[in-house]
């Protein structure tokens, strides 16, 4: 295949790669029908997150939130909860908005223009064609990292898909395969061949339906591609966190800011610390500088380990008392453990608490 084949090759290649989808394809819960509210929350929810992971959180979410009205004049606190553990927090935050937008100038009707869609809050070129085109069967390229994995290997090109004119080369290159086909079926068939036979890793080149229009399989160039420069090692923080409980039996949790990483979730009070230094004294002043509490802090009683792609965090979790309920810090509260089950919390705060819950559990044991 030439980096712009003739009509006659797209529609082989067309043919070739939709038979196999429509023998191959998985049964996934937004793929039932073209609901473009279903859709859309289903690409939101599936940027950097795998498929087996959010098909619960999909199901869990259309029962919270089946329609725009719903989700759009939903509490922000049961959203965020609904979408606990899925990461990329803002992804949610500005789908939330961008509902509220369809609902209020729209009638709750997802808008089937480029232009309209494109402009509400966290619709990149991305979101937009594939909403489009699988709901609306709008003939608009959505090349992701599927997407230009499968085509850097069918026209060996060793571009960097880290750069935006790079995903621009193969929006121009994908929108012939578009045309006199339905574009539901063909980017989804593209996704789905990234997935399960073009995969990063050892791809199953034996087994693809257009293994003889691939120009990287001739050239035995197709697991050097797609080429995508290193990032940087992610920075290391050493953290300690306090588990502060008192005498009504309550715990302080506290909420992040309005903006940066992880916003407005809540987490147990931590902060940085020294590598090798004294964590129960940085602990200490921290939480009567913050907070205005004095408390008695015990020895670690857990380790979490949380990567992020820029950054990993390090905890070390300590149980602390205090007889004081005033706390100087307005985000801060102090909730029951009935109560904490209604915060969303990070991962790596996920994890404190599920190990807070067990030895309360079984302390009543």
């Amino acid at each position: 295949m030439h980096t712009y084949p003739d009509e006659d090759t797209i529609h082989e290649f067309q043919d070739a790669l939709l038979l196999w989808y429509n023998h191959h394809k998985r049964e996934l819960p937004w793929r039932q029908d073209q609901d473009p509210y279903k859709v859309w929350v289903s690409e939101i929810m599936l940027q950097q997150t795998k498929v087996d992971t959010v098909i619960p959180y999909f199901y869990h979410f259309m029962n919270e939130f089946p329609t725009p009205e719903a989700l759009a004049y939903a509490e922000e606190e049961k959203v965020m909860k609904a979408w606990e553990g899925l990461g990329y927090y803002s992804r949610v935050r500005n789908l939330q908005t961008a509902v509220k937008e369809v609902v209020e100038e729209y009638g709750g009707r997802v808008p089937e223009d480029r232009d309209a869609f494109s402009s509400l809050k966290g619709v990149g070129p991305y979101t937009s064609g594939a909403v489009l085109s699988i709901a609306y069967e709008k003939p608009e390229p959505a090349v992701d990292g599927n997407v230009m994995r499968v085509f850097s290997r069918i026209f060996n090109i060793s571009d960097d898909i880290g750069k935006a004119k790079t995903r621009k080369r193969f929006e121009s290159l994908v929108a012939p395969f578009l045309e006199e086909v339905k574009p539901s079926e063909f980017n989804q068939a593209v996704m789905e061949l990234g997935a399960l036979v073009c995969t990063p890793k050892s791809p199953g080149c034996l087994l693809c339906p257009v293994q003889s229009f691939c120009e990287a399989r001739r050239a035995g160039t197709a697991e050097d591609l797609p080429v995508k420069a290193k990032k940087k090692a992610p920075k290391a923080k050493d953290m300690a966190a306090a588990v502060v409980k008192n005498e009504h039996g309550q715990i302080l949790i506290h909420q992040r800011g309005e903006t940066g990483l992880l916003a407005r979730l809540w987490e147990f009070p931590n902060t940085e610390v020294p590598r090798d230094g004294e964590r129960i004294e940085a602990l200490h002043q921290y939480l009567s500088g913050e907070y205005g509490v004095t408390a008695q802090i015990k020895e670690p009683v857990q380790k979490v380990e949380h990567v992020f792609s820029h950054l990993i965090w390090y905890i070390t979790v300590f149980e602390a008392w205090t007889t004081e309920s005033n706390v100087q810090d307005p985000d801060c509260r102090w909730v029951t453990w009935e109560e904490i089950q209604n915060y969303a919390f990070p991962v790596s705060h996920q994890k404190i608490l599920d190990e807070q819950k067990e030895k309360e559990a079984s302390s009543w044991i």
